[in-house]
């Protein structure tokens, strides 16, 4: 893999390469699956313009935001959108390119709305893709992004209050640089889902934003206190048919008194 090098200057031109052509199956596939199952009114797309993963999305307002040729043009990391107001953001290797992935996150975590979704891909570090950048240059396309790692993003949405609902890993064969390697290699995606799922190239993440609501905090009772407490008077334990049974006699004595006056 000494000679896989890649000198794609963007992401955008990695994607034609071998490689890319190789990953950019797989991710249209899992997105396609993905966002068929979820619905709202807005939908944003963040990145990869020219590659459409929202069109088998059933929201009806679905727009890109990139830096240049999208339907909005984004500048810095701040979102032009209200807060809750999109349904599904989706970050296809946003984050691994970004200066501040943490804050691209929180400014994700606040135009979705309650219960809205967001969908990340990523190159895992623990893969073979992760191996190859370790031992490379770390020039060019993808091999200059942060590769990060499921664990770390997990813990950064559960700060940020979002539910992950699914992990996904593909792209376990090595980042041949040829094209008839990697095919040779497709064998892996079977046995690498069934032996060891959590090492593929890429990951697709789905989180869900969860805004927590009120619960009713009920009063913790000391147990000494509540062994101080006086036993009710066995007087005031009276079974309910006694109780019935008196009423009637008193009823009954208390008619005949007013037939005798």
């Amino acid at each position: 893999m000494s000679d896989c090098m890649s000198t794609a200057q963007s992401l955008s031109e990695w994607f034609a390469s071998p490689q890319g052509r190789y990953v950019l199956p797989f991710e249209q596939a899992h997105f396609d699956r993905t966002v068929n199952d979820i619905f709202g009114y807005n939908a944003l797309q963040l990145g990869l313009s020219e590659h459409d993963f929202l069109r088998n999305s059933r929201i009806p307002h679905r727009f890109t935001g990139a830096d240049r040729k999208a339907d909005v043009r984004l500048c810095g990391v701040e979102l032009p959108f209200a807060c809750n107001s999109l349904d599904m953001v989706l970050m296809p290797h946003v984050l691994d390119f970004a200066a501040n992935p943490h804050q691209i996150l929180r400014e994700v975590e606040r135009v979705l709305r309650p219960e809205g979704s967001v969908l990340i891909s990523g190159f895992n570090p623990l893969s073979l893709w992760g191996l190859h950048r370790a031992l490379g240059r770390r020039h060019g396309y993808p091999w200059c992004g942060h590769f990060i790692a499921v664990s770390r993003l997990k813990d950064w949405l559960a700060l940020l209050g979002f539910e992950v609902e699914a992990v996904r890993f593909v792209a376990y064969a090595p980042p041949f640089r040829q094209h008839k390697w990697l095919e040779r290699s497709n064998f892996m995606e079977s046995a690498g889902r069934r032996w060891w799922p959590a090492v593929g190239g890429v990951y697709f993440v789905h989180a869900i934003k969860r805004v927590p609501g009120l619960r009713l905090l009920k009063p913790q009772w000391k147990q000494g206190l509540v062994n101080s407490l006086l036993p009710v008077a066995p007087k005031l334990n009276k079974p309910v048919s006694q109780c019935v049974d008196s009423r009637l006699v008193n009823n009954e004595q208390n008619g005949q008194n007013l037939k005798h006056e």
